[in-house]
């Protein structure tokens, strides 16, 4: 999918191709230094290499369950969108998502419209009902978004992320139905 941002940048979604492993890998990398609603910390995305990136991807390639969508800017690999469905019988009707963009990047409608796209192939899905997300109570500017796009919350631990230095965030997560 093309789309132009109000910057007049193209913003290009679609699947990723194990040739995009590098650039997810950055953007990975770049996305956990900039910020702290990540799980990951930026030295444990440091340990990541290339190869466990086309690895990840992979996984999404060859599962018609899951799906992974990334957006590009100017040929770079600002943003991705993934699916990962429950699998088992019991939580076979549910899916989690999760969602990032470069701060770089944000406020521009990247995220809108991988949350847009994301929810089209949902409802396609013959088996995915529900989707589901976790998000860090901090993360105020996330949780409009999802708001936005129907999701409610129904649930919080308290001190669920441990941050820097000692501090915590309540984990916080949310749901919609896509299929009644």
């Amino acid at each position: 999918m093309r789309h132009f941002l109000p910057n007049g940048a193209e913003l290009i979604i679609r699947p990723p191709v194990v040739e995009d492993a590098l650039g997810l890998l950055r953007n990975f990398q770049r996305m956990t230094q900039e910020t702290d609603f990540l799980l990951f910390t930026p030295g444990e995305a440091l340990e990541l290499n290339e190869k466990s990136e086309e690895d990840f991807i992979k996984t999404y390639l060859k599962n018609p369950d899951q799906l992974m969508l990334v957006a590009i800017v100017n040929d770079t690999l600002v943003g991705s969108i993934t699916v990962n469905h429950g699998g088992y019988y019991k939580r076979g009707h549910t899916a989690e998502m999760g969602i990032a963009v470069e701060r770089a990047w944000s406020g521009l409608g990247i995220g809108r419209r991988l949350m847009t796209a994301m929810l089209r192939w949902a409802e396609q899905h013959e088996k995915i009902q529900l989707l589901y997300l976790q998000v860090f109570g901090s993360n105020d500017k996330a949780m409009h978004l999802y708001r936005n796009f129907g999701f409610l919350e129904c649930g919080r631990l308290p001190y669920g992320i441990q941050l820097k230095e000692g501090q915590y965030a309540d984990l916080v997560t949310m749901y919609r139905r896509v299929k009644p």
